[in-house]
Formats: structure tokens, C-alpha cells, sequence
């Protein structure tokens, strides 16, 4: 198979898979082997692709112009390739998780679930397959309104007010900034292609160059930097499936995705660096980190804690970006991927919890780590991996960001990647202390039950698996990211 044909491949087969769940609806069992067989053969997909990308081609599919100069096209590139692969790879995982919940929790319109659930993924290997702005913007809208469904799935009045916050923020912060963004470097720079080095040097001016990258920044709504992060919170209504999704597979990471790509491939860190009209952007970051780690502090409601967590945990993607040196470049690239990991174990926890125990609030946790053993081992390890302890995935991407900062004498984002680490203790730490340590209160008996059904565990033994094994077997990812690096430098 020829790597235009994967390419076109990967693309259908999301949408293959997710016509034959909505077939099969008559037949659980059937949907939900769909599920998996189309998830497990996506990855397959996506991972045949890496050597090429990491041999240094760049494969490409041109489907169609719009009109001259608008194409709806795909290349892949190192930051691309790692986005997908780690998009697909924990499909397979949130799969075998949600088959535990979904059916554990006996929720309503399970097959509308995993259609979606396909579509966003097919959404999401667009977005990291786009060779231009008009294909990304395209599948960026695309994942928006296919996981609209999702955030709404449980019809109640609160879930619909977070759908409408949902649809109304994205695609509001798109439309007023996001298009506007693309639109402006389609005129000034005659070309919408990603190219490394950036397309905008030496056509627009200083402070213009600072306009767009505003436009940019707060456009993408997706990668939840303040203030444009309140959607984020309130989709937390949603089953926890969802919640990985959001916060971990798909759309989270396609909007600090698109904010590195676009500050790689259309701005140029070159090209930027250096100008004071930029410098605003670690500022803003750096405000994001400590301000929603300290909303996380003060939240009682485990998986609001977590969703602010996740605010703040993105925003090192942007920080890192926003230094303009190689290895912090390195390091959110590598962020990508170390968040996914660790933020999807800690949110499958969550939903064990909740299954098994019916609780939701972290007060209500004190000695329910000796009922359910491997949840709070796994939500252990998620969160030593987010704090940033080796030898954890979550530090090898921080490292890499302070080695940068560094290189740069940037001293503000140092203080902000130390206080940031800080601050992340502080609101998950506790969590896994009163867990083993506290004594279970007797009116908050957790009564007779043990761990989740079986694959919510197997799920998140995976996860947390993952997030130990990538620092020992960090090679690929780190060859991707040392790629984007070197575009980068």
C-alpha cells in the first residue's frame, strides 16, 4: 500500500467503521466489535505511515480544489504524525473502556455514542493529516459539531446548557477569529500551505504579525486558553468516555495542536522570535497554568478538578511553543502526548470510581483506594506522570520544556513550569492520599463493592502501562518531535 493510499485510508476508515456501528445497532455485541476492529485497524494505519514521516518524506493526498488556490489536501509532517498516533492509539483503549461504562452505567443511545465517538476520530486524522489552513480549518469545525452529540448524550437540562456554552464558544471563537486569522494570511501571504520557516516573513509588519497571532491563539478555543476555556468545565456533564475524549484523544489536543503548528508552519519560530509584538503570548499561557491550577486546588467535584487540571496542563503545549526555542518546541510536541497519557488514566479513574462507588466528589474518597486497589494504583500513576516525576512520560515533555526556557534565559516561563508543578501536587497528591491513607468515614461507607467491571480496569491498567513504558521507550516520539525541533530551529 502506497502512502497516499494509507493516507486516504485512514481517512475512511473512521467513517466506514462508524456507518456499520449505526447498522448494527440491533446488535450490541456486533457494534461494539465494529468499534474495536475499526479502531485497532486505524492505528494500524496511522502507525504504517510513521517510518516514512520518520525517514524524512512527506507523503501527500491532494483530493480537490475549491478554487484556485483552496485545496483540500494532506501531508504529513513529524507533529502531525505524532498528534495521529496518538489520537488512534488510545481510540483502542477508550473503546475497551467504554464498553465497561457505557454498558456498567446503562446509558441511553449507546450506538449514537460510538458513531460519533468514530466521527471525532475521523475529524481528528483530518486535522492532523491537514497539509493546508483551509483542510484544517475544515475538520476543525467538523470535530466541533460531531462531538456536539456527545456533550449532550444525557438530554438533561444541564447538558444541553453545556452543549449550547460547547457550539457557542468553539465555533463562535472560530468564526470571529479563527477564520478571520486564515483569511488574513491567505491575502498577505498568497498561500495557505504549511510550510517549515512560516509563510508570513517579511509580509506583514511587527505589530500585525502580534494581531494575528491573537486571532490565532484565542480563534482555536480548543486548546482552552483563558478566558476562552469555560467550554471545557461545563462539558464535564458528559459520560467520562466523553471526558476522555475531550480531555485527552481528540479535540483538547487538536487545539494545542493546531496552536503549534500554525506558530511552526505559518509564523516561523524564526521568524518571530525576538519580535515584541509576541511577547504577550507566555504571558497569557503562564497566567493560564497557575490561575486554572488554583481553580483546581479549590474544587471539591473530581472531575471539575481534573478539567481545570487539563486548562492548565494545555497551556504548557502553548508555553512551550510560545518560547521559540528547539528544544521547548520538542518539549510541547512531546507535551502532546505525555497530557494524553496521563489526563486519560486520571479521568478513566474518575469513571471507575463512579461505576464501582457512585461518587463524584474527591471528599467523599477517603479509603476507597483499599476497595478498589487498581483504579487508585492507576490514578497514582496518572498523576505522578502529570506532575511531572520520573520516570513517568509527563517528565521527559517538561524537561524538555525547562531545558528550553533555559537555553532562552526565558526566566518568566522557568517560574511558571516550577509553580505550575507545584500547583499540580497540590490539587492531585491529596486526592491519592486520602485514597490509602485516610480511614473510610462511616457516613460516606462505600458499601460492599470492589473495583469497576472488568474493562474499565483493563482499560486503565493500559493507560497507566502507557504512561511508564513511553519514557523507557520514548525513541519514535521523540525522533517526531526532534523532527518539528528542527523545522523549529
Amino acid at each position: 500500500m502506497t502512502p497516499e493510499t494509507a493516507i486516504l485510508c485512514a481517512l475512511a476508515v473512521p467513517l466506514g467503521g462508524a456507518a456499520l456501528i449505526a447498522a448494527a445497532r440491533r446488535n450490541p455485541n456486533l457494534r461494539e466489535a465494529v468499534t474495536l476492529g475499526t479502531s485497532v485497524l486505524l492505528f494500524l494505519l496511522v502507525a504504517s505511515l510513521a517510518p516514512a514521516v520518520m525517514a524524512g518524506e512527506r507523503p501527500s493526498l491532494l483530493l480537490g480544489a475549491v478554487m484556485p488556490g483552496i485545496e483540500l489536501v494532506f501531508k504529513l509532517e513529524p507533529l502531525g504524525m505524532l498528534f495521529a498516533l496518538v489520537a488512534s492509539g488510545l481510540w483502542i483503549v477508550t473503546s475497551v473502556y467504554s464498553i465497561g461504562y457505557m454498558r456498567g452505567n446503562k446509558e441511553h443511545h449507546q450506538t449514537r455514542f460510538y458513531v460519533c465517538f468514530a466521527g471525532a476520530l475521523a475529524a481528528a486524522i483530518g486535522i492532523a493529516f491537514a497539509g493546508n489552513l483551509f483542510t484544517l480549518f475544515l475538520f476543525y469545525e467538523a470535530l466541533t459539531l460531531v462531538t456536539y452529540p456527545l456533550v449532550t448524550h444525557h438530554g438533561t437540562d444541564e447538558s444541553r446548557r453545556a452543549g449550547r456554552l460547547y457550539l457557542g464558544l468553539l465555533v463562535g471563537t472560530s468564526i470571529v477569529f479563527l477564520l478571520v486569522a486564515v483569511i488574513w494570511t491567505w491575502l498577505v501571504a498568497g498561500t495557505m500551505e504549511f510550510t517549515p520557516g512560516g509563510i508570513l516573513r517579511g509580509r506583514v509588519s511587527d505589530g500585525a504579525m502580534g494581531a494575528l497571532l491573537a486571532l490565532y491563539v484565542f480563534g482555536i478555543g480548543k486548546a482552552a486558553v483563558m478566558p476562552v476555556h469555560r467550554w471545557l468545565p461545563a462539558a464535564m456533564v458528559a459520560p467520562t468516555p466523553v471526558s476522555a475524549l475531550l480531555h485527552a484523544v481528540a479535540v483538547v489536543k487538536a487545539g494545542v495542536f493546531t496552536v503549534v503548528k500554525i506558530v511552526v508552519y505559518v509564523f516561523g519560530v524564526d521568524a518571530i522570535a525576538g519580535m515584541a509584538s509576541v511577547e504577550w503570548l507566555p504571558v497569557v499561557a503562564g497566567f493560564t497554568i497557575i490561575a486554572a491550577s488554583i481553580v483546581a486546588l479549590r474544587s471539591d467535584n473530581l472531575k471539575r478538578r481534573l478539567a481545570y487540571s487539563t486548562v492548565s496542563q494545555l497551556s504548557y503545549v502553548v508555553l512551550g511553543a510560545a518560547v521559540l526555542m528547539p528544544l521547548s518546541v520538542l518539549g510541547a510536541a512531546l507535551h502532546i502526548a505525555a497530557h494524553a497519557f496521563g489526563k486519560i488514566t486520571l479521568f478513566f479513574a474518575a469513571g471507575s470510581i463512579y461505576t464501582a462507588a457512585h461518587k463524584t466528589e474527591v471528599s467523599q474518597l477517603d479509603g476507597i483506594g483499599r476497595r478498589m486497589p487498581v483504579t487508585m494504583a492507576a490514578f497514582t500513576v496518572g498523576t505522578l506522570s502529570i506532575i511531572g516525576v520520573p520516570p513517568f512520560i509527563g517528565f521527559l515533555s517538561k524537561w524538555y520544556m525547562l531545558r528550553g526556557a533555559l537555553e532562552a534565559q526565558h526566566w518568566f516561563a522557568v517560574a511558571v513550569l516550577f509553580a505550575g508543578t507545584l500547583l499540580s501536587a497540590g490539587y492531585l497528591l491529596p486526592v491519592v492520599y486520602a485514597a490509602f491513607f485516610r480511614r473510610e468515614a462511616e457516613q460516606a461507607h462505600h458499601g460492599s463493592h470492589g473495583e469497576a467491571p472488568a474493562p474499565i480496569v483493563i482499560a486503565l491498567a493500559i493507560s497507566a502501562a502507557g504512561t511508564l513504558l513511553l519514557f523507557f521507550f520514548a525513541d519514535s516520539l521523540l525522533d517526531l518531535a526532534g523532527a518539528l525541533a528542527g523545522v523549529a530551529s
